[in-house]
């Protein structure tokens, strides 16, 4: 029989092997919300010093990463351990505020933007219901309200789901309700002039990635997505000019990490399809005729026999790759007509063939992106057993990166980081004074994190190992996108080094197993609810 379980239960082992072995374990209560409520008072005693920074008005700008965004969504414990608000308080130890203003959400579970349909149901972040096991959103969240504070007194200006352009326009804050909650003057501030009207003395930047991310989220299927390399060369130069002139502030600026290594990329095996001997044979014997066209067209029409080969579908027993559909291979549609034309396939087997004229399994080294795992194995035609997406039917281009997608994304990402590093190193040797944080630096934490050094994926913090997932020991939020609070952490320390260096300074590093990692459904999830 064919086991097209949920993608999830095939991946029960590798991200809830540390729930069971610390899931009993009272050390470790802080996997969940345990110690949400833990903000220890600054040690007046730990040794540290600004040296030649100045922390007095510490202001973030950013998109999710900065704003605390995790879990799919925005709410109270994202802010509380977002990005900006770690590095502030680390700065108190320095002599620096303990204000840092963050533009409140006010919810517990906040707007889950990847699964609201708008039909009225709420539905809020995602927490681990252990027994799919994944993610699952909770039932009550909240709409996004407007902040009901005073935005002249603002911090942080990490907006989620921004590009660089985006701190530039005032088109923002209609388009992006995150920002219209909390802009100055919502259609005519920007998100830049609001941050440089809180006068900075000093400023994290932390912007570029959705310039590219966007376009892998989509499975590389909207060219818009993707912004071009002259507007993320001029945006990106115009907000670290605006910043410099207009402000007397010092800063640190990051560039892009390693997006296709964040779990929402590698969650999914390729090979997902599982299957017995019997099963095997049957889809092959299915398969028969799709294999005779691709041998007609070859010996006929003079399609490349190398091509055809790649289409080919051959399954055994054990594990599979998926079938997917490639929009970069030729449309096998015309010749498909011409064999029906001169009579060598039928009108009926014509129409069979029809979701094969760009389709192949998924090849070694290319990515399924997590949202599959939801309609892998599921029917594309309700009425029809036979139909199942994936094995039978191609699984659609918007849930994959094919190998022509990821060295466009990549070759993006290179571009775009080598822009950021030239307008930091020209901002500097016209007299500014910015830290730089590479995010791909061998030894930094995603080198480590993802693996890139060598040592196998995983970092380990005080004994204990952290891995790049959304497992309970885990560093990333269950959107698989986003950290969580821990590996928030990781990044806080991260930036402090970056910043060390820059500027004399000596600065206490976040405790990062003081902070929590992901929360487990308690009956508030969607999958707990009756009849779901």
């Amino acid at each position: 029989m064919m086991h097209m379980k949920s993608i999830y239960r095939l991946l029960i082992t590798v991200l809830f092997a540390g729930f069971v072995l610390y899931g009993c374990d009272g050390e470790f209560d802080s996997l969940v919300d345990a110690n949400a409520d833990r903000n220890p008072i600054p040690d007046t005693e730990i040794e540290a010093s600004q040296g030649d920074a100045d922390f007095t008005n510490y202001v973030a700008i950013g998109n999710s990463l900065t704003a605390g965004f995790m879990d799919g969504a925005l709410y109270n414990n994202g802010q509380r351990f977002s990005l900006g608000a770690l590095l502030s308080a680390q700065f108190e130890y320095t002599g620096a505020p303990s204000t840092f203003n963050q533009p409140d959400i006010n919810s517990a579970n906040g707007f889950n933007t990847q699964v609201n349909t708008g039909d009225g149901v709420v539905l809020g972040r995602f927490k681990l219901d252990t027994n799919i096991p994944g993610p699952s959103p909770t039932v009550n969240g909240d709409q996004i309200t407007p902040y009901d504070g005073s935005a002249s007194a603002l911090n942080n200006f990490g907006v989620p789901g921004i590009r660089v352009g985006e701190l530039l326009t005032p088109e923002t804050a209609e388009n992006n309700p995150f920002y219209g909650r909390f802009a100055s003057s919502p259609g005519s501030s920007t998100i830049l002039e609001d941050a440089i009207s809180a006068n900075p003395t000093f400023f994290s930047l932390w912007i570029g990635s959705n310039d590219v991310l966007g376009y892998a989220l989509g499975g590389a299927t909207n060219p818009s997505a993707l912004t071009s390399t002259e507007a993320f060369q001029n945006n990106f130069s115009q907000v670290v000019e605006q910043l410099v002139e207009n402000t007397s502030a010092q800063g640190i600026v990051a560039n892009i990490p390693p997006v296709l290594a964040v779990p929402l990329f590698q969650a999914v095996p390729r090979d997902a399809v599982e299957l017995d001997q019997a099963t095997a044979d049957q889809l092959n014997a299915g398969f028969s005729g799709f294999d005779q066209a691709l041998d007609a067209i070859v010996s006929f029409l003079g399609h490349s026999s190398e091509d055809a080969d790649r289409r080919r579908v051959s399954y055994q027993a054990g594990n599979n790759p998926i079938l997917i559909v490639d929009p970069n291979l030729e449309n096998l549609g015309p010749k498909f007509d011409t064999l029906r034309q001169f009579g060598g396939i039928t009108q009926e087997q014509r129409e069979a063939l029809q979701p094969y004229v760009r389709s192949r399994p998924i090849e070694t080294g290319e990515l399924v992106l997590l949202p599959a795992a939801s309609v892998l194995g599921t029917l594309a035609d309700p009425s029809n057993p036979n139909t199942p997406i994936g094995v039978v039917i191609p699984l659609g281009a918007q849930y994959t990166l094919t190998q022509e997608n990821i060295v466009e994304i990549e070759t993006a990402r290179g571009t775009f980081n080598a822009i950021i590093e030239s307008v930091v190193d020209n901002a500097n040797a016209q007299g500014a004074r910015l830290a730089f944080y590479d995010t791909n630096e061998q030894g930094s934490a995603f080198s480590q994190m993802f693996g890139f050094d060598g040592s196998g994926p995983g970092i380990t913090v005080d004994g204990i190992d952290l891995e790049p997932d959304f497992s309970p020991s885990g560093v990333f939020s269950t959107d698989g996108v986003h950290p969580n609070a821990r590996g928030n952490a990781i990044l806080a320390n991260e930036f402090i080094r970056a910043i060390e260096a820059e500027f004399n300074a000596t600065i206490p590093r976040v405790d990062v197993l003081a902070l929590p990692s992901v929360s487990l459904c308690a009956g508030d999830c969607v999958s707990q609810q009756g009849g779901s």
